[in-house]
């Protein structure tokens, strides 16, 4: 989730400054009563920040330490997500915390997977579901009237904290405004993505939010049992909002957390779908298409674009994104863990598995271009160029809505 920008380090503005001061000293902090001062201070200026709509400052600070100081990087980021999803807000004296949480779903299909409004019947449902299996006893809500692709989805801090201000006005009754959602690209449909069921959640300052606090089993097993009773519950009214779609229903969760495990789970289908749907609309065998895989990025790779073609040509024919969080192959395994794959090695198995014998890895970062008519990503062919993927017109069809 790391944020780019074009700032040199020599030239930060006097509030991305204090934010790569603030946490540089919280990283370095010792003892928990410094930490709580230092976070005092960087969440004034962070909120301060948030309420003025300037996330360019938190980019650039970003930025600079992402390159200089990595464990103040991984503090400034964890801060902005915190205060971004989560506030305090006063009603006639009484203080409650609020909580931007989301409802993912991981979603299939040879189709189109619709992002879609959300019939008033079936909000209610998924809304008495959500408090009866999920969130603690006595939580209002606020949900979204949509379920949302990643894409509508908010695509900065400030965004974010004005999706949680909104909707947690809504549920405590001191406003009405409905967050917007932001467009999608109309040309690239994805054959596996996400969807979300965006709520926020308030209660009293300091009670239990989810359900599985109230009792998290000697084991942990709370939250499986919470997400078990979710699934049997919801999955009848989400097959009626996703037709023509095979998914997994995640356990929901605050906003970032669970986009981010939700993107995890969607990578590998996305592959696996678009060899099965490839297969299917060229007629063609797994071993008839070749994959390139390119990590794409400013100065580092933030994900990897796998553009597929058939085997003796070279027009990229569809394509893949696999997004990195973090420092995903930096992970230490313990003792009794065998050692992670690299993320193109683990790509390269996965598209063995599927049946492709044409694989092919390009070297260093490239650009993470996209289409400025539609806004569609571009994928890498074998000539290491990025190029808009085009279905042959012989193809059966692109994906399309089910009808």
């Amino acid at each position: 989730m790391a944020r780019s920008s074009s700032t040199p380090p020599s030239r930060l503005t006097r509030e991305a400054s204090r934010l790569v001061a603030l946490s540089r000293a919280l990283y370095s902090s010792g003892s928990r009563v410094e930490d709580r001062y230092w976070e005092a201070e960087l969440g004034a200026v962070i909120t301060k920040l948030l309420r003025t709509g300037n996330d360019a400052a938190l980019d650039a600070a970003l930025e600079h330490m992402s390159e200089t100081h990595l464990g103040a990087y991984e503090v400034l980021i964890e801060q902005a997500e915190t205060l971004s999803e989560s506030c305090i807000l006063e009603v006639e004296g009484q203080r409650f915390d609020v909580l931007l949480v989301v409802a993912p779903l991981v979603a299939w299909t040879r189709y189109s997977i619709p992002a879609t409004t959300i019939p008033a019947a079936s909000l209610q449902t998924l809304g008495d579901q959500l408090k009866e299996h999920i969130l603690a006893k006595g939580a209002r809500i606020a949900l979204l009237p949509h379920l949302a692709s990643l894409d509508q989805m908010p695509r900065t801090f400030c965004e974010t904290w004005d999706w949680l201000q909104k909707l947690g006005g809504i549920a405590l009754g001191t406003g009405t405004d409905i967050p917007s959602l932001n467009a999608e690209p109309e040309s690239f449909n994805m054959l596996a993505d996400t969807r979300y069921l965006v709520a926020a959640v308030v209660v009293p300052e300091g009670k239990r939010i989810f359900h599985w606090q109230q009792e998290p089993g000697e084991l942990g097993e709370a939250r499986l049992d919470c997400l078990a009773k979710w699934i049997a519950h919801t999955h009848d009214t989400f097959t009626a909002l996703l037709p023509g779609c095979g998914f997994e229903i995640l356990v929901p969760d605050a906003y970032y957390v669970s986009n981010r495990e939700a993107d995890r789970r969607v990578r590998p289908l996305s592959v696996k779908a678009a060899v099965s749907w490839l297969g299917s609309a060229l007629t063609l065998e797994p071993n008839q298409l070749r994959a390139i895989i390119a990590g794409c990025g400013e100065r580092r790779v933030d994900e990897y674009r796998i553009g597929f073609t058939q085997k003796n040509q070279t027009e990229v024919i569809y394509g893949c994104l696999w997004p990195m969080y973090g420092r995903e192959d930096d992970h230490e395994p313990l003792e009794h863990e065998a050692p992670p794959l690299e993320t193109p090695d683990e790509i390269a198995a996965l598209l063995k598995e599927c049946g492709l014998t044409d694989i092919r890895r390009l070297p260093g970062v490239l650009p993470p271009e996209v289409c400025e008519d539609c806004g569609a990503p571009y994928f890498p062919n074998p000539s290491g160029e990025m190029v808009h993927a085009e279905l042959p017109e012989d193809a059966e069809t692109a994906p399309t809505h089910f009808h």
